[in-house]
């Protein structure tokens, strides 16, 4: 078992590694305009909820919608007072690799959810969107069962999200408050 959290200790070290810092929030420019808000010690803290709701915030933006992901999440991480690193670097769930992937899926659970049959191809081909269309207008093309799918997965990956770290870091707490004090560590308290 202290083999198991020491491995656990290290990948969440250098997880911790690749989440953006203060001065690297503060100086993006789509995150500039909430620079007065991130005063907040609680959008720093690494704790429990904080982290917790920080990842689930970040997976639910990263699901909803396709642009805009981190100013999203940082703005809900700051009304929320959750984990701002933790909520815009869990926007990342959705990345070149797992866009595609995830937005069939979701297509699909919106078509199923509304009852409508879901196209052969998505989108069709026959009557493609224009080439100079937005990326609203292409997800409109798609209709209600995308909207309602990527609700729906949103929803329930990001409250998943939020459930396992909480549980997650609970256990690891636990773990961690169980495990014999070497006896170097005895003779020194």
């Amino acid at each position: 078992m202290p083999a198991r959290l020491g491995t656990l200790t290290a990948m969440l070290e250098r997880w911790r590694k690749l989440i953006p810092t203060r001065t690297q929030l503060e100086s993006n420019r789509w995150l500039g305009w909430l620079t007065p808000f991130l005063g907040h010690p609680k959008l720093w803290h690494w704790s429990r909820r904080g982290v917790a709701l920080g990842v689930g915030i970040g997976v639910f933006f990263g699901l909803l919608i396709p642009i805009a992901q981190i100013p999203f999440a940082a703005a809900a991480a700051v009304i929320l007072r959750a984990n701002l690193p933790a909520a815009a670097a869990s926007t990342l769930v959705t990345n070149p690799i797992t866009f595609a992937p995830v937005y069939v899926a979701a297509y699909r659970i919106g078509a199923w959810v509304t009852g409508e049959t879901p196209k052969a191809r998505l989108p069709s081909t026959s009557s493609p969107p224009p080439a100079d269309a937005g990326v609203w207008q292409r997800v409109k093309a798609l209709g209600k069962p995308l909207v309602i799918g990527l609700a729906i997965t949103a929803t329930l990956v990001g409250l998943t999200s939020y459930a396992l770290i909480s549980v997650g870091w609970y256990v690891y707490i636990r773990q961690k408050r169980r495990r014999p004090r070497r006896p170097s560590q005895a003779r020194k308290s």
